[in-house]
């Protein structure tokens, strides 16, 4: 198939595009480098399966020959990035998607949604399940994000209705690993930041809020399932693994042999308090489960973040 993936240059979008090629399919990235990186694909330009288009999907595409599979990954994820552009990040899951949705019924493609554990807000349910509909500030700083997803969700249900595209929406948890950013704000790359930088570890609110933290391979592994399933309502793709922030602190320390103290700053406004999916609908339409234990993982991510500091950068073009 050739498969279109916008936000291709992201830290996720950037791993798919890997997968597919890795799997034969021809891959057509799509992206407007306004939070991707071309470092993130700079290995895939010599593969004669991959091509790459700098575009933002907030204008109509058009593209030359057929598109099998539509995969949408385009918008800011981090909450430096969303907060930093939060009307393009309102635009891109709303035009931007629909933008994406008529590509795909241009071309009676298949379509994937990437939305978000974010569509669950600071959920009153413990763990989530996708029948929960959340509590969300439509309102509120984080609402450029929550709210962006939540439109994409309906829009694309939208399409699959009326038009009965074939349509998947996976709600994606915590993800990390190599190609994250170190500074955009998410835990991971935080705590790994002021760690490899010699500060201190920064945890907001009393650090009781939890988290649940999934290896970049086994989210898309999960993805790359959900392509090819026959469900079309949301999935949870996440580790339900949870822990709080404060455990992750002293997982950090201890895996690094550091001992300095923790700083405490208050709780950001909305910050959800509890994140674990519930992946029973995962595991049952798509044989799928997380493989990668934290440990592996964050070896991994570290090596990556340590190799990065010593990477020139690499020019868009």
């Amino acid at each position: 198939m050739r498969i279109l993936v916008a936000g291709g240059a992201g830290f996720i979008g950037s791993h798919l595009c890997d997968r597919l090629l890795a799997e034969d399919h021809q891959v057509l990235a799509v992206d407007n480098f306004l939070t991707g990186r071309a470092e993130n694909l700079h290995h895939l330009r010599s593969n004669p399966g991959f091509d790459f288009l700098e575009h933002d999907v907030c204008e109509p595409l058009k593209i030359a020959g057929p598109v099998d599979f539509v995969c949408n990954l385009a918008s800011p994820a981090s909450p430096v990035d969303y907060l930093t552009h939060p009307v393009a990040t309102l635009m891109v899951g709303s035009v931007g998607t629909k933008n994406l949705l008529d590509l795909a019924r241009q071309n009676d493609a298949g379509f994937l949604l990437t939305s978000t554990s974010e569509c669950y807000g600071d959920p009153l349910e413990h763990p989530q399940k996708e029948s929960y509909w959340g509590n969300v500030n439509p309102i509120g700083p984080r609402s450029c994000y929550d709210e962006a997803k939540r439109f994409a969700e309906a829009v694309t249900m939208a399409y699959h209705r009326e038009y009965k595209l074939n349509t998947h929406i996976a709600r994606i948890f915590n993800t990390y690993g190599p190609r994250m950013k170190l500074r955009d704000g998410r835990v991971v790359p935080a705590f790994l930041d002021q760690v490899l930088s010699g500060r201190l570890l920064t945890v907001f609110g009393s650090g009781s809020q939890t988290r649940s933290f999934c290896f970049v391979s086994d989210l898309v592994d999960g993805l790359f399932r959900l392509m090819w399933s026959e469900d079309h309502l949301p999935v949870n793709i996440g580790n339900p693994s949870e822990m709080t922030i404060l455990q992750f602190a002293e997982l950090i320390q201890a895996k690094l042999g550091i001992e300095e103290s923790i700083t405490f700053k208050p709780l950001p406004e909305d910050d959800p308090k509890q994140r674990q999916p519930d992946i029973t609908k995962a595991r049952e339409i798509l044989g799928w489960e997380p493989k990668v234990s934290l440990d592996i993982g964050l070896t991994d991510t570290i090596e990556y973040f340590r190799a990065q500091e010593l990477a020139p950068p690499v020019s868009p073009t």
